[in-house]
């Protein structure tokens, strides 16, 4: 066999390899998209139909109709757009210093917080339960802006930082000698060529806000402040489960992730700051 058999063959195998990876991957999702348009007394007929039999916008209108449900939505997007920004924030202003400054206790900060992103956050929800009720924070927004920060920040500072450190100190020169401060060289240099890098944390963070259950569930009451993981979780009713309503809503859930990724891929390319600095 020559080599460009072997080519061939290694890539037909690389394809079937994919193929069948995408459909383990797709499935479920084409099922729960199935069964968001089935009456909920046909999900479990027998044979299963991944085409529906009998097609209902019924569960997409409940769910639009209902105050609380579309709550649980607008919840979900301010507290995870506030997550977003604010992480960025920090991070940024963050990982600037530590790429670009030495400092007292410099190794000690990057050695908590490489140690805060190794700790479960299983393990925290107790004492963080018992800090958010001595605060005053309980069942509010900025309780749960707070704490998902806790688990947003360790990686954000830790990605921004090694994005920035790979950046050249010439830029930063170059800046103060037009006369400009660390701020102008961070602000109006850096962050437009680090795009990429705020766009993999940015995405990343929202994804940890928009997903996260356990944390939603603890610290949270009220029905008005519950956010979209918690409300799938109601529609299990005590003696019925409104199956096309949980698949709806999961189907609502996967389109701001699904969009972030689609939009902004692009920034994902490598080499944005290829040329900038002529050697």
């Amino acid at each position: 066999m020559t080599r460009r058999q072997q080519r061939n063959l290694a890539r037909v195998g690389l394809l079937v390899a994919l193929t069948i990876g995408a459909m383990f991957a797709g499935l479920p999702v084409l099922w729960m998209l199935s069964s968001s348009f089935k009456p909920n007394t046909d999900i479990f007929q027998y044979p299963p139909r991944l085409i529906p039999q009998t097609w209902t916008w019924d569960a997409y209108t409940t769910i639009f109709t209902d105050p609380v449900k579309v709550r649980f939505f607008i919840n979900s997007y301010f507290v995870s757009l506030a997550v977003t920004l604010l992480t960025l924030l920090v991070a940024v202003l963050a990982a600037f210093a530590f790429s670009r400054f030495e400092f007292p206790l410099k190794r000690v900060l990057n050695v908590v917080i490489v140690s805060v992103q190794a700790v479960p956050p299983i393990t925290l929800l107790i004492p963080y339960f018992g800090l958010i009720i001595f605060l005053g924070l309980y069942n509010t927004y900025q309780g749960l802006i707070l704490t998902y920060m806790v688990f947003t920040l360790p990686y954000a500072i830790i990605m921004m930082t090694g994005y920035f450190t790979t950046l050249p100190r010439e830029l930063d020169e170059a800046v103060k000698v037009d006369g400009g401060s660390s701020w102008t060289a961070l602000w109006r240099v850096l962050l437009p060529i680090s795009v990429p890098g705020l766009v993999s944390v940015g995405i990343y963070t929202f994804m940890i806000a928009w997903n996260e259950y356990l944390f939603a569930l603890t610290l949270t009451k009220t029905v008005e402040m519950r956010t979209v993981p918690i409300g799938i979780q109601l529609l299990m009713g005590q003696h019925s489960y409104e199956w096309n309503q949980m698949m709806s809503m999961s189907i609502l859930g996967c389109i701001p992730v699904l969009l972030l990724f689609l939009f902004f891929q692009r920034y994902f390319i490598g080499g944005m700051t290829a040329g900038a600095v002529k050697n």
